[in-house]
């Protein structure tokens, strides 16, 4: 629509532009810090709409105001579009101020600011934006946020890249902390970290649910069970055996067979309101930890190993999974660690993976191709919890060592809290 990317690149005004001038300008001289890379007036702006709250939704709120949409499918898509249009820039610049401002020097490896420059860059998009008033601005907007979406794929394994780095730095002693040299004695990074992985599960969550709702209007009668990205009658019996075929194709291609897999679900009709996307990576995550283990204690065998079990069961508040293995169990002074990124017992890709290999396909989180580029960075297990406390659910592991491990997936079925927001 050559009328409607007029309207768009008007919208978005001179200051991508001007920030790329900046940056130029900023490199010759050798410095990276914001200041150096925008113009005063942005980053005056980037960090009082760091001042602001973020406003935190609930999956119970985008189901009922998906369901709402289709009664008044162009009004509510024009106010989901005015939300993210006032939402978005908070977010975005609530992790710009924490990229600038890291310990340890991460803030200046070039791979965190190559990630707070997609941040900055789509801050400044969304900010030239005009106030969104008829449905070709819906339009615009819808097209804006899907170039943002696709800009930020790849800022997992990018900042992982950049965390990597400084845990070399801090393994050769070029950089100490208060508890050594360990990145595991360095909470403030595991903190922000956290934070900044919710953020953007939430922030991803609220541009996806938008275009799906876009692209897909919802029966005016409220029969249809799926409402963007949420399966009101999600059966995760059906997306644990997904999860299993994914994480065992993924065993068998690295060892040449996979261990078997057993599900038993206390009602195989046993369904509610989710995600599916975040079931499917909480649980090949977990169902891959236990093939791997289970593959490498028994590779030597003789016989079949034991297989892994998935136990579904369905209570009033929650849905829990378990996820069990025999694969010899963690030693329990490394239980704290399996929480903290970087902790991986496979090899650091960071000498077979360079940043531009990124940019040529979506190796975003929630898929296998995903999990393949970060695999080795120790990432598995802490955005699985993230992804299971997004929507008021858990993520614990109990380990037997020399028996095998227990991981246990609890899922609010009320659907009732807000995102954990920080």
């Amino acid at each position: 629509r050559p009328a409607a990317l007029a309207r768009t690149g008007r919208a978005l005004g001179t200051r991508p532009s001007s920030r790329e001038e900046a940056h130029t300008q900023g490199s010759d001289t050798g410095t990276q810090r914001l200041a150096d890379t925008v113009p005063r007036s942005v980053v005056d702006d980037i960090f009082r709409c760091a001042l602001k709250k973020q406003q935190g939704v609930s999956l119970k709120y985008m189901m009922d105001f998906g369901r709402q949409s289709a009664a008044g499918f162009q009004d509510a898509m024009r106010v989901s579009a005015d939300f993210l249009h006032e939402e978005l820039p908070v977010r975005l610049a609530h992790r710009v101020a924490e990229l600038e401002n890291l310990p340890l020097g991460l803030s200046e490896k070039p791979q965190v600011r190559r990630v707070r420059d997609w941040y900055v860059d789509s801050f400044c998009e969304l900010r030239g934006f005009p106030a969104i008033k008829s449905q070709a601005d819906v339009e615009d907007f819808t097209g804006l946020v899907t170039q943002i979406k696709n800009r930020h794929n790849n800022v997992v394994p990018m900042l992982a890249m950049g965390v990597a780095s400084l845990k070399e730095d801090l393994v050769a002693g070029r950089v100490r902390t208060a508890f050594g040299t360990a990145l595991t004695g360095a909470p403030d990074i595991h903190s922000f970290l956290d934070r900044f992985y919710m953020s953007r599960i939430g922030i991803r969550m609220l541009i996806m649910q938008h275009l799906a709702l876009y692209e897909r209007q919802p029966s005016e009668d409220g029969s249809d069970p799926q409402i963007g990205l949420i399966d009101r009658r999600l059966c995760p019996n059906e997306v644990a055996h997904d999860a299993i075929q994914d994480a065992r194709y993924m065993c068998s291609r690295d060892y040449g067979s996979a261990p078997a897999v057993d599900v038993y679900c206390g009602s195989p009709d046993l369904r509610f309101a989710y995600v599916p996307e975040h079931l499917h990576h909480i649980l090949f995550e977990l169902v891959k930890n236990s093939l791997k283990a289970v593959a490498d204690r028994y590779e030597d065998a003789d016989g079949e190993p034991p297989p892994i079990r998935v136990v579904i069961a369905g209570g009033e508040e929650d849905i829990t999974i378990k996820v069990s293995d025999e694969g010899g169990g963690i030693p329990r002074s490394d239980i704290g660690r399996i929480w903290t990124y970087l902790y991986s017992t496979a090899q650091s890709p960071l000498q077979v993976l360079h940043p531009n290999e990124l940019e040529s396909g979506d190796a975003g989180v929630g898929s296998t191709a995903g999990a393949a580029v970060l695999a080795g960075y120790g990432y598995g297990l802490p955005i699985s919890r993230l992804y299971a406390r997004y929507f008021g659910g858990d993520l614990q592991v109990v380990s037997m060592e020399g028996y095998g491990t227990d991981a246990y997936v609890h899922l609010n079925r009320l659907a009732d809290s807000e995102e954990p927001l920080a």
